[in-house]
């Protein structure tokens, strides 16, 4: 069980929320080029160790939540509100 410490309603287990996908700076729509918004939208790092992911509260506070987690371990370091740094 992965155990997700939820900055609004504290320690909920996983299935709670959905995973939304690796934390990665949106392009700016003004500027960005057609290659640039494939690689946004499908492009993956997919790393094996810490990464930061955007999940949300579906079952809870329906917010989103920033989370470090290790991928191989299932480890969560922290979690924050999506959107800034508390």
């Amino acid at each position: 069980m992965i155990l997700i410490p939820c900055p609004h309603c504290g320690p909920r287990n996983a299935s709670e929320f959905a995973w939304k996908g690796e934390h990665r700076p949106r392009p700016d729509p003004a500027r960005a080029s057609p290659a640039e918004w494939r690689s946004y939208l499908y492009h993956r790092a997919n790393p094996c160790g810490w990464t930061t992911e955007v999940w949300f509260h579906r079952a809870g506070c329906r917010r989103y939540v920033t989370v470090e987690r290790h991928t191989l371990t299932n480890e969560v370091r922290r979690a924050v509100p999506a959107g800034g740094e508390r």
